[in-house]
């Protein structure tokens, strides 16, 4: 027998109450660990390169919301500057190199990265052949300007290491901070840099243009290893100061939770899955050619967000070839990092 309409009702709205019932246990928690935990600000040199996609996918991807942490994320025109952000207190993380912790532990300031993003600096060497038609080699840009995101930074890093491996002193150069994004590109194009050290997508766009040779590449696995020699050069990582990691536990473990969370998702994420998740800014109107910049450096993303053994070691190593007076300097390399709170994330997620 057919219920009346009023018992049909009702027993819809008893329904519907018993399903959000099942749900509201998860949603109250996150919403009251969201209230716990607060808000965390994440200080980016470049929010928009592939460099720091694993954050950029936590965010987006609702994982950091998940472990009931609100993330900020500042973008700054280059890593150095978001790591004074972060040295100032205006933001409490820095999404940028590992390299940064030890050189600031050099200078008595104590960070420990959290997480790690990448295996591989990601970033390549471009000439613009409109200003250096006759470009043979890298001995060519000796008094030169060669752009990069600011003096400091691991873009001046990494072009100042493949100069020296070509036997060029980076002292024959110009180093020019052009920021990042458009305004890079624009600099080199516009003639104020000969050339420009940056990550992609930003390399892969000036490159298929035909207007910019590659004449040094970091952007793989192989080519890191080729570097170092041997051991694993950590790269892109989540750092901040040995006090927050200390008085903020909680948010801490959220953060890498969010970051392991993303690198888990990038292993089987296929084209369309990432161009659905990045922010469509970072395509910069192309979705071929961010794809392309993502398949070159695929590889070159941490599967699981540890620093290995021989990681600090390593990235010191390389550091010492530019800065010599690095390789006399006493660096403790076990208060650089932690992977305690990565252990945690990878049971969580079973990565």
């Amino acid at each position: 027998m057919p219920l009346p309409l009023l018992n049909r009702r009702a027993f819809g709205t008893v329904s519907a109450l018993s399903a959000a019932a099942v749900c509201a246990p998860a949603l109250v928690r996150a919403q009251t660990d969201g209230a716990m935990l607060g808000r965390v600000t994440v200080a980016v040199g470049g929010q928009g390169v592939l460099y720091h996609l694993p954050l950029a996918l936590a965010d987006a991807l609702g994982y950091f919301r998940a472990e009931g942490l609100e993330v900020v994320v500042r973008d700054f025109a280059a890593g150095a500057l978001a790591q004074q952000a972060v040295q100032e207190g205006t933001a409490d993380v820095c999404s940028g190199a590992f390299e940064h912790v030890l050189r600031a532990q050099v200078r008595g300031q104590a960070y420990r990265s959290l997480v790690l993003q990448g295996r591989a600096p990601q970033l390549a060497l471009g000439v613009s052949l409109r200003s250096l038609p006759a470009y043979k080699d890298l001995g060519d840009l000796a008094g030169r300007r060669v752009g990069v995101s600011s003096v400091g930074s691991s873009t001046h890093l990494a072009a100042s290491l493949m100069l020296v491996r070509a036997g060029v002193s980076p002292r024959d150069v110009a180093f020019v901070g052009v920021g990042s994004g458009t305004n890079a590109m624009n600099a080199l194009r516009s003639g104020q840099v000969h050339a420009l050290c940056h990550a992609d997508p930003i390399m892969t766009l000036l490159e298929q243009k035909a207007d910019t040779r590659i004449v040094g590449d970091l952007r793989s696995l192989k080519a890191a290893q080729e570097v170092v020699g041997s051991g694993t050069w950590p790269a892109g990582s989540l750092y901040a100061p040995q006090a927050f990691v200390q008085k903020q536990q909680a948010q801490a473990q959220a953060l890498v939770n969010g970051v392991v969370h993303a690198l888990k998702w990038l292993q089987t994420a296929g084209p369309a899955d990432l161009v659905k998740a990045v922010p469509a800014a970072y395509l910069m109107g192309d979705r071929g050619l961010y794809l392309a910049a993502f398949g070159r450096v695929r590889e070159t993303f941490s599967p699981n967000g540890l620093m290995p053994d021989d990681g600090p070691a390593t990235a010191l190593r390389v550091l010492a070839r530019v800065q010599p007076e690095l390789a006399e300097t006493k660096v403790e390399l076990a208060r650089t990092f932690t992977n305690d709170l990565v252990r945690k994330a990878r049971q969580k997620y079973s990565v």
